[in-house]
Parts: structure tokens; C-alpha cells; sequence
């Protein structure tokens, strides 16, 4: 089976388009970019395809070539195109792809499906979030936003090391220093990380929206304090 080219995935992809749901994306995302007008499910049918004719690297530069290509759907493939728990035998060079796209983020619906694979491989190496915390510090704030989706999986332990509850605080001082941006998508962000973080751990929750949720806006304090019974 021969690898698939970004051309005949953006051909493919084409084919499948729907003009009057691309004009509904386009409409709803608000980011000036082409929509082919595909859902997830039909885009996730295709990558598994494109995965399996695919060797690493082929699989990399395909994804590389469809972020390129700045469509709607073709970046959401690419980010599917490396959601996976173990890359074989190294995933440098794909932490190193998803990382690059970072700075091109300008909406959250192509971000979090990015942050989804990253997930996977911060989790595989934690020692990246050095990395991830220095884009805490960019003016942009959908870098800002993709360090606290990225580390989600921080919020989800039951049992965590000490070594990740290193990594959980560190995050926690990271949505501290964001209390004061008064942006919906960074204080949803917030919200959306305590809010996950109080199913596990609901009394950190409670300590970090007693010392900080004067300061947060009142929807993020009701997001964060959804699943929060009596203390």
C-alpha cells in the first residue's frame, strides 16, 4: 500500500465536502479560513485509512502537509493523524510537529484536538512540560490557554505520583497567574481544568477557589465548582 500524499487527502476530503455545513463551520468558528464542511466522524474514518497506509515518518510529513495547507477539517486530520498513547520508536519528532503548530492556534476547536494529541505525548515524557510552561508567558492567549488543555490529564488521577502532583501544582500556579486575564477563553480554561481537577481532588479544588475565586470571573468560578458537593 503506498503512502498517501497531502494532495490526495485534501482530494479525498474534498469529495466528502458539504458546502452548506462548511458555511455553518465557517460561520461558527469565525476564523478566516476554507471549511470543506466535514464532520469528525467522517474525518476520523479517513485518518484511520491514512494511518494504516502510513509508515511514522510518511504519517508525519502527512500531517505536516495538511496543517499546511491551513483548512478547517484538513488541520483537524493532521492533529487526529497523531493521537495515539505510544509513537515507535521515538515520538520527538512528533511532539516536536505538534508543538510547532502552538503558535498558528486561533480558535479552540482545531486547538483541542491538537492539545488531544499532545496530551499523549506529554504524558509519554513529562519532562516537556518546561516546554509547555513557557507558553504560559506568550502574548497570545490561545498559547496561553493550550498550556493549561494540554495538561488536562493532570486533573485525572486518582493515585498520583508525587511526581505528577509536582506537575499538578505547578499547573495550579499557572492558572493563578491567569486569574487576572479577564479573557472568556482563558477563564473557561480555568474553570474547565478546576472543574476536572474537583472529580479527583476536590479538596485542592476548594483550597485554590478559596484563595483565588474572588478574583475569577463568576462563570469560571460556577464551572470550576460544578461537580463540588459540601465540603
Amino acid at each position: 500500500m503506498s503512502a498517501v500524499t497531502p494532495g490526495a487527502a485534501l482530494a479525498a476530503m474534498r469529495a466528502q465536502g458539504d458546502a452548506e455545513r462548511a458555511r455553518g463551520s465557517a460561520a461558527y468558528h469565525k476564523a478566516p479560513r476554507v471549511y470543506l464542511g466535514l464532520s469528525v466522524p467522517q474525518i476520523d474514518l479517513l485518518t484511520r485509512e491514512w494511518r494504516a497506509a502510513c509508515t511514522l515518518e510518511e504519517r508525519l510529513a502527512l500531517a505536516s502537509g495538511l496543517w499546511a495547507s491551513d483548512i478547517h477539517e484538513a488541520r483537524i486530520a493532521a492533529a487526529r493523524l497523531l493521537n495515539q498513547a505510544r509513537i515507535r520508536p521515538d515520538d520527538e519528532a512528533a511532539w516536536r510537529l505538534i508543538a510547532s503548530w502552538v503558535p498558528d492556534f486561533d480558535g479552540w476547536a482545531i486547538a483541542d484536538h491538537a492539545c488531544i494529541s499532545g496530551m499523549k505525548r506529554l504524558a509519554a515524557d513529562p519532562r516537556r512540560i518546561d516546554e509547555v510552561e513557557i507558553w504560559t508567558r506568550s502574548p497570545d492567549k490561545w498559547t496561553r490557554r493550550a498550556a493549561l488543555v494540554i495538561t488536562l490529564p493532570w486533573t485525572r488521577q486518582n493515585h498520583p505520583k508525587p511526581a505528577d502532583l509536582a506537575i499538578r501544582e505547578r499547573v495550579l500556579g499557572w492558572a493563578a497567574t491567569y486569574i487576572s486575564d479577564p479573557d472568556w477563553f482563558i477563564q473557561k480554561a480555568i474553570g474547565w481544568w478546576l472543574r476536572d481537577l474537583s472529580k479527583h481532588d476536590p479538596d485542592r479544588t476548594r483550597a485554590f477557589l478559596a484563595e483565588h475565586g474572588a478574583a475569577m470571573k463568576p462563570f469560571a468560578v460556577r464551572e470550576a465548582s460544578r461537580h463540588l458537593g459540601p465540603a
